[in-house]
């Protein structure tokens, strides 16, 4: 590309079921991006009448094949230099966004990591190995792709440079206690179907030691206690959540009826 023009610059978004937030996170965007990209899994609420209000390349997929998979799917329709990944839960900062900017102007081949601060009953929470929580969310649109993972999807980096940028992406991963259960849910059951499509295996003692270490490296070892009650009962429900995780891949290969 000339380096006289400048690199043009798309959001892109895999959603479902998200209007709660994902007015809140477009208008972040919306006046200094070029292109905003959604692809919708099958939303039944007012997703897809709250993003046509921001963009016209909004499309619908009849199968869900995993976040990796889905990720590349809509990466498909972006026709931008640069693509920004942004989940609906969350926001892109004044600081955040002059950071993208500058990138995008420098137009380097990179992946950037911007660093999440997630709120949680109300509080930020930067400790208990919240904060910092860099993810790798910009890259040239021809560079690179996210994997193939159904959970816990990562950008294949390769042998590309990576950069952190400056400032927070605001995150707002749980609307309560009972949205974090039924997320842990979901994960766990994702988590251990392609675990053991790996061959992975665990003894029963697997779900408990895993539980307990990660109570113990949360709050105590990663000082979640100074987020107070809120470090407390984030801590209870990743212990729980790392527990459901191994109980799930354990029961696979112990009970396949």
């Amino acid at each position: 590309m000339d380096n006289t023009t400048r690199a043009t610059l798309a959001v892109a978004l895999i959603v479902k079921n998200e209007a709660q937030h994902l007015d809140a996170c477009l208008a972040s965007v919306a006046d200094w991006v070029d292109e905003i990209v959604i692809l919708d899994s099958g939303s039944t609420d007012a997703t897809e009448k709250i993003a046509r209000r921001y963009t016209e390349k909004f499309y619908v997929s009849d199968d869900w094949p995993g976040f990796g998979l889905q990720r590349q799917r809509a990466q498909q329709y972006v026709t931008a230099d640069y693509v920004l990944w942004l989940d609906a839960d969350e926001r892109v900062t004044p600081e955040l966004r002059s950071a993208i900017e500058e990138a995008v102007l420098n137009n380097n081949d990179c992946i950037y990591r911007t660093n999440r601060l997630s709120v949680f009953l109300d509080k930020e929470i930067r400790y208990g190995g919240w904060y910092p929580d860099y993810v790798s969310r910009l890259y040239k649109t021809n560079s690179t792709t996210y994997n193939n993972a159904l959970v816990h999807e990562k950008v294949i980096e390769g042998n590309l440079p990576v950069e952190k940028l400056t400032g927070d992406l605001i995150h707002y991963p749980y609307q309560n206690i009972s949205h974090y259960l039924n997320k842990s849910n979901y994960y766990a059951k994702s988590w251990s179907e392609d675990r053991y499509a790996k061959g992975k295996r665990v003894s029963l003692c697997s779900p408990f030691s895993h539980g307990l270490y990660c109570f113990i490296k949360m709050y105590v070892l990663k000082r979640g206690f100074l987020a107070g009650k809120q470090g407390l009962i984030l801590s209870m429900l990743s212990s729980f959540s790392a527990f459901n995780k191994y109980l799930c891949l354990w029961e696979k290969d112990n009970h396949k009826s």
